[in-house]
């Protein structure tokens, strides 16, 4: 069994803080298989870890968070940049017709973008996967109802430790046992439901950390978008 990270952030997300290296360091340190990079609505550093992860022994998967009108969604597989606040059936569309998977991330987590609050179950049921254990949680209940609608409606399910910083890189994982060690090969046990989640909640004071020093990074880039 492949122990993989699907869902994490390098210094090129906005709330992000550390550099790919820092991220693959960290994998291959915890005897992890894969890794996803998946940043905000950029797609440059997960395609420089791809490029980077088999000088650590791990298998980089392209990816990135698209901020959709209606919440975030995972493109797993993709190498190029999808544009945010599109639709969020629309998101699905670009990212199936460039060849990856759509994972929705946190659903049940409306003060973090879960799609929930904008779309309705039917719709949401239409991603290949749904996030059943997000690792930057205070309490476990959205990860519960996450779980329980997953089964309910028959959709593979996925961890990711969603990490800021490096060392909560594994907090939560994937476990798959393709054929062969690919990222085609890895998307397909996701998408055919063949997966086992296993995570730890990120200590809280390393959660109110993340939270904190993403709020200060949210500002300094909403600034420099003002040009100040």
């Amino acid at each position: 069994m492949l122990s993989v990270e699907l869902h994490c952030h390098s210094e090129e997300s906005y709330d992000g803080r550390d550099s790919v290296d820092l991220l693959l360091e960290r994998a291959a340190d915890i005897g992890l298989d894969a890794i996803a990079v998946t940043d905000h609505d950029e797609i440059t550093a997960s395609l420089e870890a791809v490029e980077r992860a088999p000088l650590y022994d791990l298998l980089g998967i392209p990816g990135i968070e698209i901020s959709t009108a209606a919440g975030h969604v995972l493109a797993l597989g993709i190498e190029e940049r999808i544009p945010p606040a599109l639709t969020f059936a629309d998101t699905l569309a670009r990212i199936r017709d460039a060849g990856g998977v759509a994972v929705v991330p946190h659903p049940f987590q409306e003060l973090r973008h879960g799609v929930l609050a904008e779309i309705s179950r039917d719709e949401l049921a239409g991603a290949d996967a749904v996030e059943v254990y997000n690792s930057r949680l205070f309490t476990g209940r959205s990860n519960r109802q996450a779980r329980r609608f997953a089964r309910e409606r028959d959709l593979p399910m996925t961890g990711g430790s969603d990490a800021h910083i490096a060392e909560m890189v594994g907090q939560a994982v994937t476990r798959v046992d393709p054929p062969e060690v690919t990222v085609s090969a890895i998307l397909e046990e996701i998408c055919q439901g063949r997966t086992a989640v296993e995570g730890r909640r990120t200590p809280w004071r390393i959660s109110a950390r993340q939270f904190a020093s993403g709020v200060h990074r949210r500002v300094a880039h909403r600034l420099r978008g003002f040009g100040l």
